[in-house]
């Protein structure tokens, strides 16, 4: 329903020759007499939508008012909210599609005409969740996964297929591409929506069924997960209704000293935030050290919002937004219309811009993260990696039991604390060039110094979009990772989500005999026991880098600050000191083989 626009916002954007209706918020601030220098840029954008959908139904002029007057102290009040667009992956967004499926068929029965039934707004599914890690350490697992993903869920697949053919307003994206949220940040979201019905421009906002739709906030976009009624009724034109949240404002000062990552950076917010309590709010990030921090490493941070507890965990649009949206082959029409429009809307940080007032703030100086893990059953309790050994011993109560395992021709002593899985997965890093250009040069310098992986491991590598493996094939760095059986298995979710596949027989069979508290180390983002595998009781987040140095080592009762991880070809004890790539390496990769034209050739 077009806005009653009480305040007669309504004025014209002329960008890259074409002209676009937005609802300005400066003349909102006029007409009013607010002041909008200080809201914060989430609150803001908040604030267009209620603009736009003013109906005096669901949006009335006093719900516009108590926005724009923006008092942290108020009592809360109720909002609607209308995103422009939904997201969802295929195992929470098939219940959607057999719904307007059911539609139809009503319709049908009633004598009507059943393609009536559609989606209001648009809707992009991609199918990301049904992977799983069955074959691995194999040149030919990529293959052998996707098959057995195929003749798993052919009745799923061939009902979006029919989605995509027969429904408007819908896209799926099909297996075998990457993963929802990684794809929806270097693809599907414009970061400025236009509706070509009517000719408006207007902030991208979406909600998701996936609880990680929040990774799209380290672009600037306004977007969290939400359950599947939810999304259901926002794509047949209903908004959600929510209190206007308390926005926390989390500070960052200075720049990631070396050796650190972008993991261990956000294990160390999540483990702030989750103290500082921010669940049913949201988060946004602001001061000097936000522009030292590349868009995937804000993604990176933004993913995690979930594990936080925040309903959010947003970076406003700058200029390293604009350059990502160059980087990932946004149309340069596009980009001008981003960069233009956020202007005009207040919508973009550029220098001298005011800090936002907020509910409540914290601090952080980015020169005091330290390598580090989380585990070994949450998310926020970070650990550093000098620490490691000693949390794992204390979950064990006793003296590490073992067993023999003989398996493919080799025996063995599989101890409590060894690797079972290490994972290079989920969205969370996997849309990060530079930690995973860092596993890679790792790898390298690893093999470069006889360095194998030990055989009770279950290496994989599952990267979030295709243009993963294509700047690793292109830099030369994939058959390292390839050497140590950190082969491509899939390009999906896989580990991170349960989706780990079985264990060897042999080596699941001596868990269960010696009830064994074996362990992973994966990429990911949630390592709740029992989630990663049925087998495995300890799980620890890591960077990939230290996914692969873990590989190696075989056993997480182990410093790895102190002690070898291995012996080198030349009898010599090797340290992960020794292998570790320096901060210019990863940079100098990264800018070399992270192109544009890979962007352009797999989207």
């Amino acid at each position: 329903m077009p806005s009653n626009n009480s305040y007669q916002t309504r004025t014209t954007l002329t960008s890259g020759g074409k002209s676009y209706t937005i609802y300005s918020l400066a003349a909102l601030a006029q007409a009013g007499g607010y002041d909008l220098s200080r809201l914060p840029f989430s609150i803001k954008i908040l604030l267009e939508n209620l603009l736009r959908q003013e109906d005096e139904r669901n949006v009335r002029r006093a719900d516009i008012d108590y926005v724009a007057k923006w008092n942290p102290a108020a009592e809360k009040q109720e909002i609607a909210f209308m995103p422009a667009r939904v997201l969802m992956q295929d195992f929470t967004g098939v219940p959607c599609v057999v719904d307007v499926a059911t539609m139809r068929d009503a319709l049908k029965d009633m004598g009507a005409d059943p393609t009536l039934a559609n989606p209001l707004i648009p809707v992009d599914l991609v199918i990301d969740h049904s992977v799983q890690v069955d074959h691995y350490g194999k040149k030919d697992a990529f293959d052998l996964n996707v098959l057995l993903e195929f003749q798993r869920n052919h009745e799923r697949y061939a009902l979006l297929r029919w989605a995509q053919a027969n429904l408007r307003n819908f896209r799926a994206v099909p297996p075998g591409t990457g993963i929802v949220h990684q794809v929806n940040l270097e693809y599907l979201a414009p970061v400025v929506f236009i509706n070509a019905e009517t000719g408006e421009a207007y902030p991208d906002t979406l909600v998701g069924t996936d609880s990680h739709t929040t990774m799209i906030n380290g672009l600037g976009v306004v977007g969290w997960g939400v359950g599947g009624i939810e999304a259901e009724a926002c794509m047949l034109g209903q908004p959600c209704t929510m209190l206007l949240p308390d926005v926390v404002g989390f500070k960052l000062t200075g720049t990631l000293a070396p050796g650190a990552t972008a993991t261990d950076l956000v294990l160390m917010v999540t483990q702030l935030l989750r103290k500082k309590g921010v669940v049913g709010k949201f988060v946004e990030f602001y001061g000097p050290g936000v522009k030292a921090l590349s868009l995937a490493d804000r993604a990176t941070i933004a993913n995690m919002a979930p594990e936080y507890g925040a309903t959010i965990g947003f970076f406003p649009i700058d200029e390293k937004s604009l350059d990502y949206l160059r980087l990932t082959n946004r149309p340069a029409e596009q980009i001008q219309l981003v960069e233009d429009y956020c202007k005009a809307q207040g919508l973009f940080l550029e220098a001298g811009t005011p800090d936002p007032v907020f509910t409540d703030t914290l601090e952080l100086d980015l020169g005091k993260v330290v390598p580090s893990l989380a585990g070994p059953k949450r998310p926020q309790d970070r650990i550093e990696l000098n620490g490691v050994k000693a949390n794992f011993l204390a979950t064990l109560g006793g003296e590490p039991k073992s067993a023999s395992v003989t398996m493919n021709g080799e025996t063995f002593e599989l101890r409590e604390g060894a690797v079972a899985i290490a994972a290079i997965t989920s969205c969370t890093n996997t849309s990060n060039p530079s930690v995973l250009m860092a596993a890679g040069l790792l790898a390298k310098k690893a093999v470069e110094k006889g360095l194998t992986v030990k055989p009770w491991v279950k290496t994989s590598l599952a990267p979030g979009s295709k243009v993963v493996t294509d700047y690793l094939v292109e830099s030369g760095l994939m058959p390292y990772l390839e050497a140590l059986k950190f082969h491509l298995v899939g390009y999906g979710c896989t580990t991170c989500i349960g989706n780990s596949g079985p264990l060897p027989d042999e080596i699941a069979d001596a868990v269960t005999a010696g009830k064994l508290n074996v362990a992973s180390v994966l990429s990911g983002n949630r390592n709740f026991e029992g989630r990663v595998n049925p087998h495995v009781r300890s799980n620890y987040l890591a960077s990939p880098p230290l996914c692969v140095a873990y590989a190696i080592a075989g056993r997480v009762d182990i410093d790895l600050t102190t002690e070898p991880i291995g012996t080198g070809t030349d009898g010599a004890p090797v340290y992960l000191k020794d292998i570790w790539p320096s901060s210019g390496e990863i940079e100098s990769a990264v800018g070399q083989f992270v192109t544009a034209s890979q962007f352009k050739k797999q989207y």
